[in-house]
């Protein structure tokens, strides 16, 4: 009995005392009668009501600073001569010619797994070259599917969200009238002295290592179709192949349609490895050929190999400069093999 009622007394004290605790609150002072704010709550009140009573200045405030910048704008976009470096108003100054150039994508089963990503590269720098061109062509690639396809999913999602170019599944010939059509091959022996905006240029998508020598000049025998290779040998004297990769022959004609002139256009894209000497008047090169091939050398390419915003880069990674090592066909589907890189 004794035990017991020292056991209830305990308890009863517990009671209380955690009845007190109940009443204070977590910065510990007593609560405020009811009614009454406490410090806390007063101080957030006073702030709210000051964020409230300061709304339209900060309103009038953005609106002075959008402003600013609006008119702080042409300054920050335009360059010495007053020329503009605004990607965006460069697309928008950009004329789209009626010409097409087709990437034939129809030879996937040909090839291995790392020259399909080689082609890969070359399509984005293909892609981003035409987004900034100052005239631009319509682009096509055609027979996209296969390992291609699947490894533009699985490293360049963004591509499915590209402007300005036309992807079909089908063959280039169910895409454009086989009078319109006009295969770029440096095997045939039709030189192209000047381009047809009627016409659609094809580039073979092919990058074989020299494996099947002249099949897309075969292919466009088989089909019927006009055939072409660029004036190279008429303006450069090489000390390698002519066959070019697949956006080299693409950024020579985008260069073609800006500057009017081959000669200008060949020696802005083709890379310093190819060993590119001007040829003079009577095809003769205008240095000594005898001479070491790397006094000879095509100055820089001119063109800017960063990809634009949108592409993933996939990206674009994608559009490296490793890829001007490597030597695809524009035309046979042939190519040397790839060299070190510079």
């Amino acid at each position: 009995p004794q035990m017991s009622d020292e056991t209830s007394k305990a308890m009863s004290l517990e009671e209380r005392t955690a009845e007190k605790g109940a009443d204070v609150s977590a910065s510990g002072e007593a609560p405020e009668p009811a009614g009454v704010l406490s410090k806390r709550q007063r101080k957030k009140l006073l702030k709210h009501q000051k964020w409230e009573e300061e709304r339209e200045l900060r309103k009038e405030k953005r609106k002075e600073r959008k402003q600013q910048r609006r008119l702080d704008r042409p300054s920050d976009e335009t360059g010495e001569g007053g020329a503009t470096n605004s990607r965006k108003r460069l697309r928008r100054d950009a004329s789209t010619s009626s010409l097409r150039l087709v990437v034939d994508c129809s030879f996937d089963e040909l090839m291995m797994l790392k020259d399909i990503r080689k082609l890969h590269r070359q399509i984005q720098r293909c892609y981003a070259e035409n987004r900034r061109a100052p005239h631009q062509v319509q682009f096509y690639l055609t027979s996209l599917g296969g390992q291609l396809q699947q490894n533009m999913d699985d490293h360049d999602q963004g591509w499915r969200n590209w402007k300005d170019i036309t992807v079909k599944t089908e063959h280039y010939m169910e895409v454009v009238g086989k009078e319109e059509l006009v295969y770029l091959t440096s095997d045939s022996p039709n030189v192209l002295e000047k381009l047809d905006p009627a016409k659609a240029y094809v580039i073979g998508g092919l990058v074989d290592h020299n494996h099947h020598k002249g099949l897309s000049f075969e292919r466009a025998q088989e089909l019927g179709i006009e055939h072409a290779q660029l004036p190279l040998s008429s303006f450069v004297k090489m000390n390698s192949r002519k066959v070019l990769a697949v956006n080299h022959v693409f950024e020579i004609i985008l260069k073609y349609l800006e500057k009017g002139s081959w000669r200008e256009a060949f020696f802005s894209v083709l890379p310093p490895r190819k060993g590119a000497v001007v040829l003079g008047e009577g095809g003769q090169a205008a240095q000594d050929s005898d001479s070491d091939a790397s006094d000879h050398q095509a100055p820089d390419s001119t063109t800017d190999t960063t990809v634009p915003p949108g592409v993933n880069h996939v990206e674009a990674s994608h559009a490296s400069k490793e890829e001007e090592t490597q030597t695809l066909t524009y035309s046979t589907g042939a190519s040397k093999k790839h060299e070190k890189n510079i």
